[in-house]
């Protein structure tokens, strides 16, 4: 049975004082035991953490009293194990950034669609439907029929808006993401760029593979989670993806039986690119990692196993 907890969320708020947040979040997740990364900036928070049930039932309460915000929602999953490596709550410019901080969503957002609603809205010809993940993310998932921006970073998503869409054209856009948060800021800016319907999933893939069953489900693939699951399927269930030490790409079966994949060093999106040198240093680490599971000790890993979603 799954034993630790997994909460993701996220809250656009005016917080002047945010740095002065830190050290309390840091000393209560500490103390609780509980694991992952916390994001502090002046539009808000974001984060992704996890702990035992006993302890994230502390942590929830705790957390909205430190920082004031009594409305912060938050996405609960499970795993069998720790997700994460460590705890870090970090200062930021922008807790999900998309390069250009005069967009803001406490100004204006999208209308928001609950999951259930979800498939009417992108199954009508009229509307366009947006990926707004970045493309290694879409390479393994998404729903059916959504335009793939084949962004790199979360920052490339406004030169894309401007150089391919047309609010002329594209009267209604449905827009999603991996928990919600990339929406609110890329509906802002749609919205701002002349687009007069703009829709985003509320609780983004995320809520909407825990509450639409597969046999009602329009979502192809798995969902890529910024943590040691990699990615996640209906039901949030894990599913059979790895991550390359290489690259960083999530991995699916398929892609482990390539000959360009080489554990711990290589894989075939990055096989090619990677110089020996290279290669022989992630070798070398890989051997480390390796005799350090041996001996019941942990080990680094890669380093997108506490990342949240920043874009």
């Amino acid at each position: 049975m799954p034993t630790i907890e997994i909460a993701a969320f996220y809250h656009f708020a005016r917080l002047p004082g945010f740095a002065e947040l830190r050290e309390p979040l840091a000393k209560l997740t500490c103390s609780l035991g509980i694991k992952g990364i916390i994001l502090l900036a002046h539009e808000g928070i974001n984060g992704t953490v996890a702990g035992t049930p006993e302890a994230m039932a502390i942590f929830h309460p705790r957390l909205r009293a430190i920082t004031g915000l009594d409305r912060i929602e938050h996405k609960t999953s499970f795993a069998e194990e720790m997700p994460f490596l460590r705890m870090k709550v970090r200062l930021k410019e922008e807790i999900v950034t998309i390069g250009d901080k005069s967009i803001d969503p406490l100004e204006r957002v999208g209308t928001h669609v609950e999951p259930k609603d979800w498939n009417a809205l992108i199954s009508d010809p009229d509307v366009l439907v947006i990926d707004t993940r970045n493309d290694f993310e879409v390479r393994i998932g998404s729903f059916k029929g959504a335009l793939d921006p084949k962004t790199e970073s979360f920052g490339d998503f406004p030169a894309y808006v401007r150089d391919n869409l047309d609010p002329a054209r594209h009267k209604k856009v449905a827009m999603f993401c991996t928990g919600g948060i990339r929406c609110e800021k890329a509906t802002s800016l749609m919205l701002r760029e002349g687009f007069e319907e703009v829709y985003h999933l509320k609780g983004g893939v995320l809520r909407y593979l825990e509450e639409i069953p597969p046999t009602e489900s329009l979502w192809e693939g798995a969902c890529f989670v910024f943590d040691k699951r990699v990615a996640v399927g209906h039901g949030l269930r894990p599913e059979d993806f790895s991550l390359c030490h290489g690259c960083l790409s999530p991995l699916s079966a398929t892609d482990r039986q390539s000959p360009d994949y080489e554990e711990g060093v290589s894989c075939p999106y990055c096989a090619a690119t990677l110089t020996e040198t290279q290669k022989a240093s992630s070798r070398e680490r890989h051997r480390q990692e390796t005799l350090a599971r041996r001996r019941g000790h942990a080990h680094l890993g890669p380093r997108l196993a506490t990342a949240v979603e920043e874009g």
